[in-house]
């Protein structure tokens, strides 16, 4: 690497083999350094370091890598380019921190679970196996990657001629009922293990059924579908398979059918509102659809609705809901 200066050893972070083998490289820079060596400004730099979720680094604090330099002059050609208007390149780095957070965590806890004392004990051990690991895990989720980008963007082609701006879709919630007892009452085992089998139950069911899944909060799963008998089928097909599985606790579900804003993988706006209204209004096991939703299923013979009236809900006067179920 090209550069004016010479990088510091005098003020390197303690050194750590496992943090070493995870960053790929020794720490060399400061935070001023790493912004001259892209070509950024400072305080942009600092922007999107803190947009990324990570904590405030002192002025003389040597930790940062080659790495880091490489992805903050990427950003900046992004943003050179046009690919990434300048508006919105902190609102980016933010949607990929929060996905990107929230994996790793995931990746850890497999990681401390294989490895069991040795994680805390044994350091150099700890690190030789994030060194073997993290080319393979880094090669599966590109692979993951890949295919959803490919499924997105196939369906985004499919819509390019119709779809408006603010797509139209069906968003569901999916509530686990009486949660806050649940973690009053189960050690943090079980109640992982619940929330593991919720999450894989979900999932699949979703994705069977031709849906997408948003995102998931601890006891709860936002998610969409593009037509109202496929989130009709998803809602039904969710109450179904948790009532099989004796350890889950029953589901509140949901629906409401109407345009959207898509951001950065999340859905925004008043048809997500009325979906989790609808979710607060239902029963243990039911799902509740909105006036939306019933218009587009009434010609369904495989589903009955029965209405429910208006209801009394904050921000929305007057909300009537359907009961959904299947016909007999």
């Amino acid at each position: 690497m090209c550069s004016s200066f010479e990088p510091h050893d005098d003020l390197v972070a303690p050194d750590n083999p496992v943090e070493r083998a995870l960053l790929g490289g020794e720490p060399r820079y400061r935070k001023a350094d790493v912004a001259r060596l892209a070509g950024v400004e400072l305080a942009r730099a600092e922007r999107l370091w803190q947009a990324m979720g990570f904590a405030h680094v002192a002025p003389e604090a040597v930790v940062f890598t080659d790495f880091d330099v490489d992805a903050m002059r990427t950003v900046d050609k992004l943003v050179s380019a046009e690919v990434i208007p300048p508006e919105l390149e902190t609102a980016v780095a933010r949607s990929l921190a929060q996905t990107m957070s929230r994996l790793a965590e995931w990746q850890l806890g497999i990681f401390k679970a294989v490895l069991g004392d040795t994680f805390a004990t044994d350091i150099e051990t700890t690190a030789e196996v994030a060194e073997a690991i993290l080319p393979v895990m880094e090669n599966l989720q590109g692979y993951v990657w890949r295919r959803h980008l490919s499924a997105i963007a196939a369906r985004e082609l499919d819509e390019a001629d119709t779809g408006p701006e603010e797509p139209t879709v069906v968003v569901g919630f999916a509530d686990i009922v009486g949660y806050t007892r649940l973690v009053r009452d189960y050690s943090e085992r079980e109640l992982a293990r619940l929330i593991d089998d919720f999450e894989d139950l979900v999932t699949r069911v979703i994705a069977e059924n031709h849906g997408r899944i948003v995102k998931t909060v601890g006891d709860e799963v936002l998610f969409v579908a593009d037509t109202v008998r496929d989130g009709a089928e998803i809602a039904l097909s969710l109450n179904e398979n948790v009532a099989r599985e004796p350890d889950l606790p029953p589901l509140r579900i949901g629906l409401a059918h109407g345009t959207v804003l898509a951001r950065f993988g999340d859905v925004y706006g008043s048809t997500v509102n009325i979906a989790s209204r609808l979710t607060t209004l239902a029963r243990p096991s039911s799902v509740l659809v909105d006036r939306e939703c019933a218009a587009g299923l009434r010609s369904e013979s495989d589903f009955v609705l029965t209405s429910l009236g208006p209801n009394k809900v904050s921000g929305f006067r007057g909300l009537r809901a359907w009961a959904l179920r299947r016909s007999e």
